[in-house]
């Protein structure tokens, strides 16, 4: 499998759309260009906007979106688009082309990480072999586990965000029934966890004190009145978000026996990361009897700069050899 370059990198989100440039192998992506996914009617019309903005035109791409892959498809979970990998190439002339899902991607992304690219949550805990978990609160709520199979990294994608999500404790027990449901009618971990989430969980907190209030803020006016008062309404309700993300990691990393580490990704932890005690997310995180020992021996930490996905779409492009893809399958051309 080659991937021509110049190869376009491409982040699709229920939000945004995020392209760059990756002009040879092992260069950084060019300065990305963001786009609002639901200004375009399709990725198609999304490229066909950011060409002019980039530095080169590229002859092939690889891109991650937030929905389900089958082969060479994506409709996408939080957005409009249905997008078919071979319409995009004909559309800009490109000879190669990947697809894969969000998170499928961001697990691919973690042997290409800086040191300086993220902060440890809790104490520094050296890596061990075993599953590696990566976790995003964005629009929605991505998982999934990257493995090592025959020298190879493999990247098992899941829709673990939409499980059910129930209250533990006498405070989380107390907003639960003031959860609004989402359209399947229950409440799953995205229902919280999510930056819509925040919102919701925020509306419920409220109603629980008996607290009626004629406007809620949307997720980034909570996030800026949080900041503006640490000690007001809405940075308490960021603070219960880092604990109850820290127990669905936990959650997590005993589903996926993720041995090898958890990094958080994705669009609203960065955002919330002056908010995180590390003390208190670690003993959150490690409440899992009687797997506590094993939870106190995984590193937990969280990206916090803007697209490093990106890379590691530029490290497929580079050494397509090092992943376990099955390109046969999923290439479109």
């Amino acid at each position: 499998m080659d991937f021509p370059f110049p190869v376009l990198v491409g982040d699709i989100g229920g939000t945004n759309a995020r392209f760059a440039i990756i002009s040879e192998p092992g260069a950084p992506p060019s300065p990305a260009e963001h786009r609002a996914t639901h200004a375009f009617p399709s990725l198609e019309a999304a490229i066909e906007d950011a060409l002019p903005q980039l530095p080169e035109k590229p002859r092939s791409i690889i891109a991650c979106a937030a929905g389900p892959v089958e082969d060479r498809s994506v409709i996408m979970t939080n957005a409009h688009w249905t997008i078919e990998g071979p319409d995009v190439a004909k559309a800009h002339g490109l000879e190669q082309g990947l697809l894969l899902n969000d998170f499928e991607a961001q697990a691919l992304t973690i042997p290409v990480l800086k040191d300086e690219w993220v902060k440890v949550l809790g104490p520094s805990i050296p890596e061990s072999s075993g599953a590696r978990l990566v976790l995003g609160p964005g629009t929605g709520l991505g998982a999934s586990a990257l493995l090592e199979i025959d020298g190879k990294h493999f990247a098992l994608a899941s829709e673990a965000g939409h499980v059910d999500f129930g209250p533990v404790g006498s405070e989380e027990s107390a907003i639960w029934p003031h959860l609004p449901m989402t359209q399947h009618g229950r409440v799953s971990a995205e229902t919280v966890l999510s930056g819509p989430g925040l919102v919701r969980l925020h509306q419920a907190r409220l109603t629980a004190r008996g607290i009626v209030t004629t406007r809620i803020p949307n997720e980034h006016d909570l996030v800026a009145a949080a900041h503006a008062n640490r000690q007001g309404d809405e940075a308490e309700t960021v603070r219960l978000f880092w604990r109850l993300a820290a127990r669905f990691a936990g959650d997590m990393t005993l589903a996926f026996l993720a041995t090898g580490g958890v990094t958080f990704s994705g669009g609203v932890l960065p955002r919330l990361v002056s908010f995180a005690d590390p003390a208190v997310f670690r003993a959150r995180y490690e409440d899992k009897a009687p797997f506590g020992d094993l939870l106190r021996n995984v590193g937990t930490r969280l990206i916090v700069v803007d697209d490093a996905v990106l890379s590691g779409l530029g490290a497929i492009a580079a050494r397509p050899d090092a992943y376990a893809l099955d390109y046969t399958r999923r290439a479109w051309c």
